[in-house]
């Protein structure tokens, strides 16, 4: 994503205009528009006119309007971001107060104007257009009749591709069917690696599976680049990453990111970081639960006593419709900053952001152990069943 201009004003509202590029600006657009805010962009309006005879035709004409945004659908597959709310600017063709939808589309701009641009919003500015901060991962999870080709950015998990193939069992005395299947099926893998990585981006392709599947389909596909002579295979060949996963399906790649050997060659990712310190948290939350929270009420009750140390929080909380809810969770993650602490922002999109969801989208690895939270908890509970 270009940052094409910024104005921000002393009270915190301004306006900033933004050129995205590709699939996962989307992404980072739908986490920065609120309900409330104005987006100005470039938009298709079906206009009506009667003739004098009372007939009436109607034309698709190309104009720029500005709209209050109300509500915001994103359909992270196709990458379409869909922003409906009432027109605010003055337009010969639509009336104010009106609704309109305005789909937004890569390559070109858009300006964005906020009440109240926060630390998180700068920063997913900062974020999305910072191109160092671009370090892609591809990855294959697959069992026998069974891959997904997946692509791990920053912020999100993609599933570019699903391959399911019936494979025949293997007979009696006969592997011929069998073993044509497999081959039909590692083609089909094979393909979909051509079609949908690109080596000059990718830092690293992992081949994960349970068995042999990842080491027989490697080798098929190295045969199948020196047979047809294709240069970009065998020149990336140091790229690939064979480990071992449960299953071929989509949840198998956190599994496969909480690998030591893979973190040690994703270390510089966003992505490798993150899973790092949700598997600290996990860990923590094994061997000494009083040093590792979970869930609002008691993530803030550490914090009031100084004793965060990582703060891990998904991105879904800082979209709520709800302003006193973002609000507090900005709140939080400014005081944890301020008192010296890390913060990770998961993406609901990505494995890690997902299971952080299931904790309630909120924990913290505390520096030092707080075992009178939960007897607080339990004693306001007690109270408050007894009035």
């Amino acid at each position: 994503m270009k940052l094409i201009g910024k104005v921000l004003e002393k009270d915190a509202s301004g306006q900033v205009t933004l050129y995205p590029e590709e699939l996962e600006d989307m992404w980072h657009v739908y986490n920065l528009i609120s309900k409330g805010d104005m987006i100005k962009a470039t938009t298709i309006r079906r206009l009506q006119a009667e003739t004098s005879t009372g007939s009436t035709s109607s034309q698709r004409i190309r104009l720029v309007l500005t709209i209050t945004v109300e509500t915001v659908d994103f359909d992270p597959q196709a990458g379409l971001l869909r922003i409906n709310g009432r027109v605010a600017s003055e337009s010969p063709h639509v009336k104010m107060g009106s609704y309109h939808t305005i789909d937004l589309e890569l390559n070109r701009n858009f300006t964005l104007f906020k009440p109240e641009w926060d630390t998180i919003s700068l920063e997913r500015v900062e974020d999305a257009c910072d191109v160092t901060k671009q370090a892609d991962v591809a990855a294959v999870v697959c069992q026998e009749g069974l891959a997904n080709v997946c692509f791990l950015t920053q912020h999100m998990t993609i599933v570019r591709q699903r391959i399911e193939a019936p494979i025949p069992r293997k007979r009696k005395g006969s592997v011929a069917n069998y073993e044509k299947g497999l081959q039909k099926f590692y083609d089909q893998i094979y393909q979909a690696i051509l079609r949908h990585v690109h080596f000059d981006i990718v830092k690293a392709i992992i081949i994960a599976s349970p068995g042999f599947v990842k080491d027989q389909f490697y080798t098929y596909m190295m045969d199948q680049a020196v047979k047809t002579d294709n240069k970009t295979i065998m020149e990336n060949k140091s790229k690939f990453i064979l480990i071992h996963c449960s299953s071929g399906h989509k949840h198998a790649l956190n599994e496969v990111m909480q690998d030591p050997s893979i973190q040690a060659r994703l270390a510089d990712t966003k992505a490798a970081r993150e899973v790092q310190a949700l598997d600290k948290f996990y860990q923590m939350l094994n061997n000494d639960p009083d040093r590792a929270f979970y869930g609002f009420s008691h993530v803030l009750k550490a914090n009031e006593r100084g004793a965060i140390g990582t703060l891990l929080v998904t991105d879904e909380l800082f979209r709520s419709a709800d302003v006193e809810t973002r609000r507090k969770y900005i709140d939080l993650v400014e005081q944890v900053r301020a008192m010296g602490g890390s913060v990770y922002v998961f993406s609901s999109l990505h494995v890690s952001g997902e299971q952080l969801n299931q904790l309630s989208g909120v924990a913290a690895i505390l520096n030092f152990p707080l075992p009178d939270i939960e007897d607080e908890e339990e004693e306001e509970e007690r109270l408050a069943s007894e009035t």
